[in-house]
């Protein structure tokens, strides 16, 4: 039977509110409702102003990296696995980092298993995607996040959430790339794979999303350091600078 219109809006009012009534919450499965409502709390305009003047020696930021089925998450592509890891300015703090896979309900390709290792087997009893995502999100709370080449990440990170929730992604980001493109303007190629090798960070479990996450914070970190002689000091700095670019 067709819901009214009126009861899906009271539902997600409920959501955005924090609360969940039981009748609803039974229909959906109360872990899942509550999931739901935590994310669409987290995914709440987390563009903190004091952000925009915190040196970038004090920041704290999440480095994270996803592995998908493919490449576009508007037609059918899904989230494999998420990693992240914290930082406080360039200390990479490798004792707080998550980890997931997720079962994507959706078949595997084989060249997909084949540059990340992730099989069928693997996600079977993997969790679904709002309990990752929703685990996930818990891990990054209101942090700055930070991605190598992040329109990718960004993209299926938006279509998990609103898939799951009915939210946006609301963080700053920070995009390695764009950083490399400011610092060189004139390289032919700003992957990771070469960026790690220039700045002589040693390579190690590519295509793994903690692993790409763990090298990819080695390299903000040592950005930063670059960014700072360029006379930036502030993350609003930076955004100012990258604007111009």
């Amino acid at each position: 039977m067709k819901e009214p219109a009126g009861s899906r809006s009271g539902f997600w009012n409920m959501l955005r509110s924090g609360g969940v009534p039981s009748a609803v919450a039974s229909v959906f499965g109360g872990q899942s409702a509550q999931q739901m409502a935590f994310i669409r709390s987290l995914s709440r305009d987390q563009r903190r102003p004091e952000a925009l003047i915190t040196p970038l020696t004090e920041l704290e930021t999440v480095v994270f990296d996803l592995e998908t089925t493919g490449f576009n998450s508007q037609h059918g592509d899904e989230i494999l696995s998420f990693g992240a890891v914290k930082m406080k300015g360039q200390r990479v703090l490798e004792q707080e980092t998550f980890y997931s896979l997720v079962n994507p309900r959706a078949d595997i390709p084989a060249h997909i298993t084949e540059l990340t290792g992730i099989t069928p087997d693997m996600v079977r009893e993997a969790p679904p995607l709002i309990e990752a995502l929703h685990d996930f999100m818990a891990f990054i709370g209101d942090g700055v996040l930070v991605a190598h080449a992040s329109a990718h990440d960004k993209a299926f990170l938006n279509t998990a959430l609103w898939k799951t929730s009915k939210a946006h992604l609301t963080h700053r980001v920070i995009d390695t790339m764009m950083i490399a493109r400011l610092l060189n303007p004139a390289r032919s190629g700003y992957g990771l794979d070469e960026l790690l090798e220039e700045e002589g960070i040693e390579i190690r479990e590519r295509h793994h999303a903690l692993g790409d996450s763990l090298m990819t914070a080695k390299l903000w970190g040592g950005y930063m350091n670059r960014v700072r002689e360029e006379q930036i000091s502030t993350l609003g700095d930076l955004y100012a600078r990258l604007s111009h670019t």
